[in-house]
Parts: C-alpha cells; structure tokens; sequence
C-alpha cells in the first residue's frame, strides 16, 4: 500500500503535471462534487517542499474560481422555484445571509456548507466581486491553515 502511495504522489508531483492536476482538483473540489483538493496539494509539497506558497497561490486560485462557478449557477437557478421557500428554516437562513451579505462567502472554505454557500450567494444575487473577494480570502486560510499543519503532523 505504501508503494502504491508514494508512486502515486510522485506522479501528482510531475512538474507538468503537479501544478495543473492541483488546479484542477481545486475547482472541481469548489464545485458541488465530493472531491477535494487536500491529499493532492499535500502531495505535492510533501515531494517539492519549495513550492508551498506557489502551490497554495494554485490551490487557492482553482477553488475561488470554482467558487465563483457556483456563484453563477446559482444566479442563474434563481429563476426556479425551490420547493423549500416557505420553511421556517429557510427563511431564518436567507435572513441570515442577506445580513451578512458577501461576507458570508468567509465561510466557503467549510466541508459540505462552503460550496453550496457560494451557490446561495449568487442566487440571492449578492454582489459578485466582493463575494469572489471574501471566497478568495476564506480559501486562502484554509488552504494554509491545513497544509501546514499537514505538514507539521508529516514533515518532509
């Protein structure tokens, strides 16, 4: 199992493959498919340690981007009806994020609510520019946050 492991971040690691696979992964990993992004940029700076911040600055630029793909698909679902609209759950949420307005796109980075999130935010139509600003800024920490303590836990 080890074996197979260390093969496989190694061909994640490729040059002309490990940055562009990171990308990638990060958007795919912003969008609303159960995929993430983590193993591939741990893997990447476990075997190229010197390219942390580069690989952040790749992670954090695909995920904001797909952030902002949800962004759009959910400006655009606003159009259909949802069959929970008038739940008493729902409207406490609405509320809650037309209070906060873009800045709630801070919390795009959560597991399960962050993607969705940044959906919500554009079917409430939201200001786009600030929302893509504050999801830029909430993926950046977390990407830092959890690669160094990956890395911390499994030093190169």
């Amino acid at each position: 199992m080890q074996a197979w492991l260390d093969a496989l971040l190694a061909l994640l690691a490729l040059p002309q493959y490990g940055l562009s696979t990171l990308f990638i992964a990060a958007f795919i990993s912003a969008t609303l498919l159960p995929i993430g992004s983590e193993p591939i940029l741990f893997g990447l700076l476990h075997l190229n340690p010197e390219m942390f911040w580069t690989a952040i600055g790749v992670a954090t630029a695909g995920n904001t981007l797909g952030g902002m793909l949800d962004w759009w698909m959910g400006y655009g679902a606003h159009q259909v009806v949802d069959k929970y609209h008038h739940s008493s759950h729902h409207t406490r949420v609405i509320a809650w994020l037309e209070k906060l307005g873009p800045k709630a796109c801070l919390l795009s980075w959560l597991p399960l609510f962050g993607d969705p999130l940044c959906a919500v935010a554009g079917w409430l139509r939201l200001p786009f520019w600030p929302c893509a600003f504050y999801m830029l800024i909430g993926k950046f920490l977390r990407y830092v946050t959890m690669t160094t303590v990956l890395l911390y836990i499994w030093p190169v």
